[in-house]
């Protein structure tokens, strides 16, 4: 059973999912942060991979995908910095990112490559779902892997349904039609938003991202959806972090209530 499905299966709280820059704050960096995220608590790891054009994200996180792209990461050395990742971390993980990386990579040595490592699923938002089932969705079965389709407040139901039907693990509910990091908080259009899409009773259980940054939001976030997921708010952590390990730690079981 792929992790992700085994999880929410499982989950008898709210599920955590904590977006990562991979190789942020620092190239070496991205083992040491997975493996505080797993110490923290976390339930679901989602690593960004850089590109130089990430177009769903904001300041925060386009400011370390560059960081880490002039470092030199690449999707190469992250596969390379990945290779003995299941010997330490358990949890769901997920790799977050644009198609053209992939593209350039090969679609299918790089779902080869994933399922080598351990990954479990993608997030490519700019992947659109009919070139993803003509093209690609036997590659990413082939391999065990799920792809992860984002929803916003303007998706239309027939298309929530559409990706409802394709889906396998969890769908990624966009909070608002912005950008990553650019509001903190839930609104009341925002609730009206979620109870429409809870009322369309979906196979998929949902996550929520955008505008998850503290305990506070991700408890409300998760009274409409299986949990949420933090990106912007944690990124901005380890940009500042003094010990990487023991803050990350920290972070995550601040959001969980384990502290």
């Amino acid at each position: 059973m792929n992790r992700i499905t085994k999880l929410f299966a499982e989950a008898t709280e709210p599920i955590l999912n904590v977006y990562a820059t991979a190789g942020y704050p620092n190239y070496g960096d991205t083992m040491t942060v997975l493996n505080a995220l797993q110490a923290g608590g976390v339930d679901i790891i989602e690593i960004g991979m850089p590109y130089s054009d990430p177009v769903a994200d904001g300041e925060t996180i386009q400011q370390s995908n560059q960081v880490s792209l002039d470092q030199g990461m690449s999707v190469a050395h992250l596969f390379e910095q990945l290779k003995d990742m299941r010997q330490t971390v358990s949890v769901p993980v997920l790799l977050m990112g644009y198609i053209n990386p992939v593209l350039q990579y090969g679609v299918e040595a790089f779902c080869k490559k994933c399922a080598e490592v351990g990954v479990d699923g993608l997030i490519l938002p700019d992947l659109p779902m009919a070139e993803y089932e003509s093209e690609y969705q036997a590659i990413f079965e082939q391999y065990g892997l799920y792809n992860i389709f984002l929803i916003t407040p303007q998706t239309t139901d027939a298309r929530i349904a559409q990706i409802d039907a394709i889906s396998k693990g969890f769908i990624y509910m966009v909070s608002s039609a912005s950008t990553t990091g650019a509001k903190t908080g839930i609104s009341s259009d925002q609730e009206t938003y979620f109870k429409r899409i809870e009322s369309m009773n979906l196979k998929n259980p949902r996550l929520i991202g955008f505008g998850i940054s503290d305990r506070a939001s991700f408890l409300k976030a998760s009274e409409s959806a299986a949990g949420a997921i933090i990106g912007s708010a944690f990124v901005k952590l380890l940009g500042q972090a003094q010990d990487l390990h023991a803050e990350i730690v920290d972070f995550v079981q601040s959001i969980k209530g384990k502290k």
